[in-house]
Parts: structure tokens; C-alpha cells; sequence
């Protein structure tokens, strides 16, 4: 199946609002029979053809968020990288690549997170800006630590939040651990973390760079 027309089944299946179309589904469903049950299918247009473009765009769409990582970072790369400056490795793939940051440089180290803020709940998110904030911020080195995200005002507000450590690291028990006996009881929530660390961690935008969105100024760092 082509993937347009697989794309345009879908979108067609969901209309204005997926969560309406399925809410009134459930409501029709109810009482019904097995042989309703194949005319509600049929009517609803329920068949093999909106299944088999639902399976087609999963497939074509699988390892999506390791494509924009690596493709984000390397589009990245003629903007951020200074004339005197070079590569001395980058980490594109996804799980332990045995490299300790996406990107590293004679004169920077940085972390990448191109991450789309949702309304609501943000806990997953956040909890992966932490970890890439504080390996940054713990690392000993002369270079520069810099970590480049869509937007700096949801990043921002969370570093600064009274979340508490022990939910932020709850599947991070080694990185409590370190932070609990280096830093006692001060260090209690997101907040106390990042105010020892602010100054050593740049926060940068890259939404224009990436021709996400229109924020400005490419590479925005706070």
C-alpha cells in the first residue's frame, strides 16, 4: 500500500478529533450482537484496508525519534560549530553507544534533546532533561557544557521546579545516590540541583535551526 494513501485512510478514520470518533464508536458498540457487530464494521468502515494502512504507517514511521536525533544534531552541527572548532565525535544511534554525550568537540560537550513539550503531563520528559543536565553539570573538563533543546521556557520551568529528586531519578537510583552523598540534604529538588549549576550549563535553543518552529534567534542560549 502506497504510504499516501495509507496516510490519507488514517487521517480520514480519525476526522476532526480520534478521541471523539472512538468515544462515539464505544457509545454504538454497546449491545451489540456478532452479527451487528460485522454490519457496524462495515458501516463504520471498519475493514482490512483501514488495518493494513494503520500497520503500514507504524512500519514506515518506526525508529522515527532516532531519524530526528540524528539528523537534528547533524543539521546543527554548521551553525553551533566555531571556525577554529572540530569534531572529535558525535553519538547518533540510540541506547549505549559507549559515547558519553552527543556530541563532543576541541571545545565543547553537549546533549541534545529534541523533545515536543505536551499541555499536561510532562514526567518522562523531564526526567530525560535531568540526566542529560546532570551528566553535563558533574563532568570535569576545560570545554564548554551546552545542552540544546526546542525551546527553552518548558526546560527552564522545570529546572527550576520543587519536583522532587526522588521522583525525577526514581528509575535513576545510582544518579540519587551520587547526588544524596555529595550533597547531603541541600539538594533536595529540581530546583536546589540546578541553582549549583546554572552557570555551568548553557541551555540553548535550536528550534530555528532546525526549521521547527520560528523562534528567533537560532541558537538562543541562556
Amino acid at each position: 500500500m502506497d504510504i499516501h494513501e495509507a496516510l490519507l485512510k488514517i487521517e480520514s478514520f480519525k476526522s476532526d478529533s480520534l478521541k471523539n470518533k472512538l468515544s462515539r464508536l464505544e457509545g454504538l458498540s454497546v449491545g451489540m450482537s456478532d452479527s451487528d457487530a460485522t454490519r457496524f464494521c462495515e458501516e463504520q468502515g471498519l475493514d482490512l484496508e483501514l488495518m493494513l494502512s494503520a500497520r503500514r504507517i507504524k512500519a514506515a514511521a518506526a525508529q522515527i525519534d532516532e531519524v530526528i536525533h540524528s539528523v537534528g544534531i547533524l543539521q546543527s552541527l554548521p551553525h553551533i560549530l566555531e571556525h577554529d572548532e572540530f569534531v572529535e565525535y558525535v553519538s547518533l544511534g540510540a541506547g549505549n553507544t559507549g559515547k558519553k554525550f552527543d556530541l563532543e568537540t576541541n571545545k565543547r560537550i553537549a546533549e541534545f534533546k529534541f523533545i515536543d513539550w505536551q499541555p499536561k503531563s510532562n514526567t518522562i520528559r523531564e526526567n530525560g532533561i535531568f540526566k542529560d543536565f546532570y551528566g553535563l553539570a558533574e563532568h570535569q573538563t576545560h570545554k564548554k557544557k551546552e545542552l540544546y533543546v526546542i525551546g527553552t521556557h518548558h526546560v527552564q520551568k522545570f529546572l527550576n521546579s520543587g519536583r522532587a529528586l526522588s521522583s525525577i531519578l526514581s528509575k535513576q537510583p545510582k544518579i540519587l545516590s551520587e547526588i544524596v552523598h555529595q550533597y547531603g540534604d541541600d539538594v533536595q529538588v529540581a530546583r536546589d540541583y540546578f541553582e549549583l549549576h546554572s552557570n555551568s550549563v548553557t541551555i540553548c535553543d535550536v528550534s530555528s535551526i532546525i526549521a521547527l518552529i520560528d523562534s528567533g534567534d537560532a541558537n538562543a542560549c541562556i
